[in-house]
């Protein structure tokens, strides 16, 4: 039999698999059955951690065998297993060496889920489209220039094979940024969405992340191959998918972005990380880098192209997106967020530094020149509004003119829980039967940007 459990967690595995199974009948042809083709990041286990009513408990994975597919299986059957409101995922392993050819063969589900080596995502994609599964994939979905050209072809073939293709987009609901969104959308308060310049963008989003970290409270231990940017793509085209995916969603919501005619890129940078041995030992578990890290190796010290700049204009609004990659986070703290949108009566910042205690924390500043009197009101006015959408939201005055958005706790419910909302989602629009209009176009013109800038940013170093 070529299904079986791995060895190494199968204790895990069995005792997931004695958790009494409840909800409404699996035999129904409409429900939502996973497959998830070779998990080596972290992100893949995280679509899981809920159960979902529409989604059938059984859940086939196909992967080389290899600690990737144990790592994710561990985290699923630690979500089997919990205390709490425990999943329900019955995990069917299949880690031969056909393990794509066997899923395509066999096609136990009808949505693949992708989250793991950046490198093999976009033939993966092509793949399982071609064979009429719906795909629902981590990003980034291309981290070059040439998987952005078979990118297109994909979603083509999606078209005419009436299945999905999304990315996971998980930065949409953070509760500041959709707040940040809102706010830009009252007119009273934000005004004019300002065009800015390349030298003061009127859109700004800066991303901090940490190679060793914490993940469901454990330590998260990353793939060697995350390492290497040939397999997991630089920062410049991971990260910032987020990030120029919401200047996207905040400032042109629900609209069109054709990248040929609304897109133009002015200025792009990269540089690296360096990891020490010891670091590299703590976040991977090996005592030696492998081959394929070499050529990224000077003095026995890894340097790894993970932080970038892209400017760019986006239907003439100039807007800034930047990731910085450190190897771990100061105590108390966390990935970080900053962000700022200009209006011409307001701009809208989030910060998420020390003095916030590295939680997000949008705040109003109204511009100069604003009749202060007036624009308390219509604040006001616009509060009452979103709040309608967002119950509990407040304001609190900090200065004349600067204003702090008050969020009540149950909304900060942390980036994991994003990947469920993301899943809810994107079941509603498999229920559909369709994406939004605007989804496809602006998912490419989305990894235009990045996969382009980071052409920009190599041919910049080699002057």
């Amino acid at each position: 039999m070529n299904y079986k459990f791995l060895s190494m967690i199968g204790i895990f595995l069995w005792s997931a698999s004695c958790t009494p199974k409840t909800g409404p009948d699996t035999s129904s042809r409409d429900r939502v059955r996973l497959i998830t083709l070779d998990p080596g990041h972290f992100h893949a286990a995280l679509v899981q951690k809920t159960s979902y009513p529409q989604v059938d408990s059984e859940v086939y994975v196909y992967a080389p065998e290899g600690e990737d597919v144990a790592e994710h299986l561990k985290k699923i059957a630690a979500y089997n297993t919990r205390a709490e409101s425990p999943a329900q995922w019955d995990e069917k392993v299949y880690t031969g060496a056909d393990y794509q050819e066997k899923m395509l063969r066999e096609k136990k589900g009808n949505v693949v889920v992708l989250a793991g080596n950046n490198g093999k995502k976009t033939d993966y994609i092509r793949n399982a489209v071609s064979a009429g599964l719906h795909v629902l994939a981590d990003k980034p979905m291309a981290i070059g220039i040439a998987d952005f050209e078979q990118l297109k072809e994909c979603f083509e073939i999606a078209g005419r094979n009436k299945v999905l293709l999304y990315d996971i987009m998980t930065e949409r609901f953070e509760i500041t940024t959709m707040l940040q969104r809102a706010f830009s959308r009252q007119p009273a308060v934000y005004g004019e969405q300002l065009a800015g310049t390349p030298d003061d963008p009127a859109v700004t989003k800066e991303s901090v992340h940490h190679f060793f970290k914490t993940v469901s409270g454990n330590p998260l231990i990353r793939p060697a191959w995350f390492f290497d940017t040939e397999q997991q793509g630089e920062g410049i085209v991971d990260v910032t998918t987020h990030l120029v995916d919401l200047v996207q969603w905040a400032c042109f919501p629900e609209q069109i972005i054709r990248y040929g005619t609304d897109i133009e890129l002015l200025n792009a940078s990269h540089w690296t990380t360096p990891l020490s041995p010891a670091q590299f030992r703590e976040v991977t578990g090996r005592d030696s880098y492998p081959e394929y890290l070499r050529k990224d190796v000077r003095d026995d010290t890894l340097h790894v192209y993970a932080n970038g700049n892209i400017i760019y204009s986006i239907k003439g609004v100039h807007a800034k997106v930047s990731v910085t990659w450190n190897y771990t986070y100061p105590e108390g703290g966390g990935d970080t967020h900053y962000s700022v949108m200009k209006g011409s009566r307001a701009h809208l910042i989030i910060e998420q530094g020390k003095e916030q205690n590295y939680r997000p924390v949008l705040s109003i500043r109204m511009t100069p020149g604003t009749d202060a009197e007036a624009y308390e009101k219509d604040l006001s006015d616009a509060l009452k509004v979103i709040s309608e959408q967002y119950p509990g939201v407040g304001l609190h005055k900090l200065e004349e003119g600067l204003w702090q958005v008050i969020v009540p706790e149950h909304y900060h419910n942390g980036h994991e829980a994003h990947f469920g909302q993301v899943m809810e989602n994107f079941l509603s629009f498999l229920k559909e039967g369709a994406l939004p209009e605007w989804e496809v176009p602006n998912m490419l013109a989305k990894y235009y940007v990045t996969t382009h800038a980071l052409e920009r940013a190599k041919r910049a170093n080699e002057r």
